[in-house]
Parts: structure tokens; C-alpha cells; sequence
């Protein structure tokens, strides 16, 4: 029986890499890291965060795009409101945080919410008070650090080069996932691991 996935069948946006939608997993000020359950489609508690931190902006993925940890692209959304789990937020791109977990690339896009007055004046990570930053590196770096897990925050960078990194995303989804919603759930019936 099809079922509905949020990965699979939301549409990325149709200004993409610009603006895409996101779907928000984790919202800001969370102590709580859920995450996508990629079979049923539902949002299930992967963990507790170990460590007295808690997620500096919302977090979540762009639907149909695929990166090397066998993921869609994470995004950090920032937005003067909490955004609930679940939610679709159009988000316009301003940077990337290029990062290593493990020995695995895991880049994170920057964008604002297009719809908020009080963020969407920003246009490039550089627009972006220092502090906000520095705050989004420190809390990808210490979060793991309780779990003995090593993340490196390896550099901050422009909006051009977060569409490139996107373009590629949606490139490797396609390669992937060729016919998308349909080709995954022939994965997972057929036991392949996405």
C-alpha cells in the first residue's frame, strides 16, 4: 500500500536552490532531536540531547534532495517564531556550515523564513550578526562532544556556494531515486538501505 512521505513527495520549491521549502524536524530552543522515520513517514525521538544545549535555530531537511550520508540536505531555518515539527516552511537560502561528523561531509544550509519580516531582510550569511554563527558552530561542536562523537565545523560559507551544494543534492536524488516517490518505496520494500 503507497503512503504518503514527507522526503519523497513535497516538492522542493519552485525556486530552488533560492528558495526551497523545509520541512522542520526539530524546533528552536529544543532539547529533543527527532528526525524523519524514513519508512512510515512519521517524526520519531531519535535521542535526548546529552549536553545542556538546545538547537539554535529550527532544524530539518529539503524534501528530494539526497546527499553521501544517505540523507536529505539538512537545513537550519532561523525565524523570530517557534516553528512546530512538521511544518513546511518556504526558506530562502543565505549559506552554508560545512561540517564533518565523523569522517562523513554533513553541510547544513543556512536560509530565513521567506515569510518573516523580522529575518527575510537578510540575503547572505554575512547579512548575519557574528554571534548567530558562532552560536549555530558551538552547538554542532559540543552537542556530540557528551556523546564521544567529533563533529568539526570546517567553514561558513556564501549563498552561492549553498546553491551548488542543493543543485548537487537534488542531481544525486534524481540518480538515486529516478522515478522518486515511487523508485523509494521499491528500495525499502525490496530492503535496500536509504
Amino acid at each position: 500500500m503507497a503512503h504518503f512521505n514527507p522526503w519523497h513527495d513535497v516538492a522542493r520549491g519552485d525556486d530552488a536552490p533560492k528558495v526551497v521549502n523545509g520541512i522542520i524536524e526539530i524546533p528552536k530552543g529544543s532539547k529533543a532531536k527527532y528526525e524523519l522515520d524514513k519508512d512510515s513517514g512519521l517524526l520519531k525521538l531519535d535521542r535526548v540531547l546529552f549536553s545542556a544545549v538546545h538547537y539554535p535555530a529550527a532544524y530539518g531537511f529539503i524534501p528530494q534532495t539526497y546527499c553521501d550520508d544517505k540523507d536529505p540536505l539538512d537545513i537550519l531555518v532561523l525565524c523570530s517564531v517557534d516553528i512546530v515539527p512538521m511544518c513546511l516552511v518556504e526558506a530562502k537560502v543565505i549559506g552554508v556550515m560545512q561540517m564533518i561528523d565523523g569522517d562523513e561531509e554533513d553541510d547544513k544550509i543556512i536560509a530565513v523564513a521567506a515569510h518573516d519580516i523580522s529575518v527575510n531582510h537578510f540575503n547572505d550569511i554575512a547579512d548575519l550578526p557574528p554571534h548567530t554563527l558562532n552560536e549555530m558552530q558551538r552547538f554542532f561542536e559540543d552537542y556530540k562532544a557528551l556523546e564521544h562523537k567529533h563533529v568539526t565545523v570546517e567553514r561558513f560559507m556564501g549563498r552561492e556556494e549553498a546553491y551548488r551544494i542543493i543543485e548537487d543534492s537534488i542531481t544525486l536524488y534524481h540518480e538515486t531515486f529516478p522515478n522518486g516517490a515511487s523508485a523509494a518505496s521499491a528500495k525499502q520494500t525490496s530492503g535496500v538501505e536509504l
